[in-house]
């Protein structure tokens, strides 16, 4: 009997064949490599929330009345926060809408590539990226607005606050990126709900002095927590007074951004599209 070239070679290819988790690496380093040859993005990526981090801070440098910090150094935590969301939320929400509509996916979905290494790309992108700029402004806080490095066990809480924090958004990115009906349209639609998120969360606005109706929105999602969590790491335990609950709540933090993690990850099953919808 004759044996096919297809039925001879089909074991040793498939021995041979990389898995999902190679096959994403190897997709992160060219989302890599894309994001940092386009360098108006870069600039813009990056200089964005410490731009943002100085004019705030420098417009508001008084005391924080019973706090024992100033002004500025509460945006330090905030800024951060909304650093992470931005180079996550917004970054996939807008990216995953152009190359949706570009037909970017459609291609990629027509290769031996499995889908999970198209998002363990996108994850490694928004790893990296999110890192830099979390490093970016703690360089500034720390050499212009005396925010003090966390020690001990605040480093730790620093690192499951941006996995978390990261994770959640990025999952909550992916999912808002099948709701532009295009490319063009993505990004009013992914950054208006963001930019109102940073105005309830405690991002421009000191989470004191936002009504609590606002703040019980805002913390449905995890930017709010994200920035509590970030103010515990790095502000001192007088700072406590200014939060809705009078604490830093680190088990709350860890639990909705764990549960946006997990629910994030149902929602893009769910809504996740390979083609627009004019496609069929």
């Amino acid at each position: 009997m004759t044996t096919t070239g297809s039925e001879r070679s089909t074991p040793r290819d498939a021995a041979a064949r990389p898995g999902a988790w190679t096959l994403g690496l190897s997709r992160g380093a060219i989302e890599l490599k894309q994001f940092f040859r386009q360098r108006d993005q870069v600039v813009f990526t990056f200089s964005f929330p410490v731009v943002l981090l100085l004019l705030f801070a420098s417009i508001f440098r008084n005391d924080v009345a019973g706090a024992g910090i100033t002004a500025s150094q509460l945006y330090v935590p905030a800024m951060i926060a909304a650093g992470i969301m931005s180079t996550s939320f917004q970054s996939l929400g807008i990216s995953i809408a152009i190359e949706r509509d570009e037909k970017v996916l459609r291609r990629l979905r027509g290769t031996p590539m499995p889908p999970a290494s198209y998002f363990l790309g996108k994850v490694w992108l928004v790893l990296v990226t999110g890192l830099l700029e979390t490093v970016i402004l703690l360089v500034v806080g720390v050499a212009v607005y005396d925010v003090e490095l966390p020690t001990g066990g605040g480093w730790f809480t620093l690192a499951w606050i941006f996995v978390l924090g990261l994770t959640g958004c990025a999952m909550l990115g992916i999912a808002i990126s099948s709701l532009p009906s295009s490319g063009r349209s993505a990004s009013s639609v992914v950054i208006l709900p963001f930019l109102v998120l940073q105005f309830i969360s405690g991002v421009y606005i000191a989470i004191d002095t936002i009504p609590d109706w606002m703040l019980n929105i805002g913390a449905l999602f995890p930017l709010k927590w994200m920035c509590q969590g970030l103010r515990g790491v790095f502000l001192p335990e007088s700072a406590k007074v200014l939060e809705q609950a009078g604490d830093w709540e680190f088990g709350r933090v860890a639990l909705v951004l764990a549960a946006w993690c997990a629910g994030g990850l149902v929602l893009c099953m769910l809504t996740f599209r390979w083609k627009n919808r004019r496609d069929g």
